[in-house]
């Protein structure tokens, strides 16, 4: 069982990310055979004009997710921490989707089953959002790796503002 700091989950770079969308695309033709962003797991948000975040699965250690399904079409893996569906019990009622804090969680625009990133389990190079994103603004982190480099930013910009301070 990988513990959960253990856990990678894809995390971005908000000022690496141009919003180019190419992660969506890699997503959607991976998984569904077509360049369909609506049918991705990954989701480009545009924070404002200039800011873009892309949004997936955070693999929380208590996934509200799960815990709101009502037909237990949910569960997640001990092993990984991925999500995982049993297709034949959702019936698209949404309330994995309201649950999630990171709205990582979306309907299948046909299939009205719900769907999210299982970090392209089945691809040896792993999540095709990291392997093509042109500005190298996604990676595999553990959260331990994430929480760190914020603290380093913090750091890094109380530094800048007491230097200026002095200066």
């Amino acid at each position: 069982m990988v513990k959960i700091h253990d856990r990678k989950f894809v995390s971005v770079d908000p000022e690496k990310c141009v919003g180019c969308q190419i992660c969506e695309y890699a997503c959607s033709f991976t998984k569904e055979k077509c360049f369909n962003p609506l049918k991705s797991r990954i989701r480009v948000v545009r924070v404002n004009q200039v800011a873009n975040m892309s949004v997936t699965c955070r693999l929380c250690e208590e996934p509200a997710c799960v815990a709101a399904c009502p037909r237990n079409a949910l569960s997640q893996s001990e092993d990984t921490g991925n999500i995982v569906l049993d297709k034949d019990k959702c019936n698209g009622c949404g309330w994995c989707i309201e649950a999630c804090d990171y709205g990582a969680i979306m309907l299948h625009p046909e299939t009205k089953v719900v769907y999210v990133c299982d970090l392209c389990k089945d691809k040896p190079d792993g999540p095709q959002c990291v392997k093509w994103c042109p500005e190298e603004a996604l990676t595999l982190v553990t959260s331990d790796v994430l929480a760190q480099k914020a603290r380093i930013s913090a750091i890094k910009k109380l530094f800048q503002e007491s230097k200026e301070k002095i200066s």
